[in-house]
């Protein structure tokens, strides 16, 4: 997701309301009517929906810095649920009052888009990764996009749950994957964080 950084200007910080949330708390639930959007202070947190089975489908996890429900400006409710996966503070940016800004500031709207423009491209990125039938390839895949510049480190933000719901897998297919890479030399696992040993094209 986009950083709110990128284009709030100081009136729509002032306009901000914090919000303190426990972990497990609901920030807004889906056909909540839109307060506007928000950003993620300190914490974590999710995005999701339920599917039929009950099961809960994790869209995004949010983290410090990181701006949700920025869509959901140009609706009446909004389109998932928000949920703190750790104690968490968020900041709500009052849907009008972002709505004008753009009107009056034309940079800050284009400063909008374009960050925009970015989410679309890390989500069609996701997108490619979920059609990945193989657990061990979607794994790899995933490695390999969020390693960092040097190609030898991804840093793991949040629990290994809420990666395998971000995944699209079961934790117990995440936790059989990443040991089976360990076991051929792959990778090599450390809190929050795994080292690629072994390169591979994806």
């Amino acid at each position: 997701m986009m950083a709110a950084k990128d284009w709030l200007t100081p009136a729509l910080r002032a306009a901000a309301i914090d919000r303190k949330l426990k972990s497990g708390e609901t920030l807004f639930r889906l056909g909540d009517k839109t307060a506007g959007f928000c950003e993620v202070i300190a914490g974590r947190v999710r995005l999701s929906r339920v599917d039929r089975s009950g099961r809960e489908i994790i869209l995004f996890v949010a983290g410090p810095g990181e701006a949700i429900a920025e869509a959901s400006l140009f609706t009446p409710n909004y389109h998932c649920d928000a949920i703190a996966s750790t104690d968490a503070l968020v900041r709500v940016y009052p849907r009008a009052a972002v709505l004008a800004a753009f009107e009056k500031d034309t940079r800050s709207a284009q400063a909008f888009t374009a960050t925009l423009a970015r989410q679309v491209m890390n989500l069609r990125t996701r997108i490619e990764q979920r059609n990945i039938r193989s657990a061990r390839e979607r794994v790899r895949h995933f490695l390999s996009i969020n390693a960092d510049p040097a190609g030898r480190n991804v840093t793991i933000a949040g629990t290994l749950k809420d990666l395998a719901a971000e995944l699209g897998l079961t934790h117990e297919a995440l936790y059989r994957t990443l040991a089976a890479l360990e076991r051929a030399g792959e990778i090599k696992r450390s809190k929050g964080k795994i080292a690629l040993l072994r390169t591979r094209k994806i």
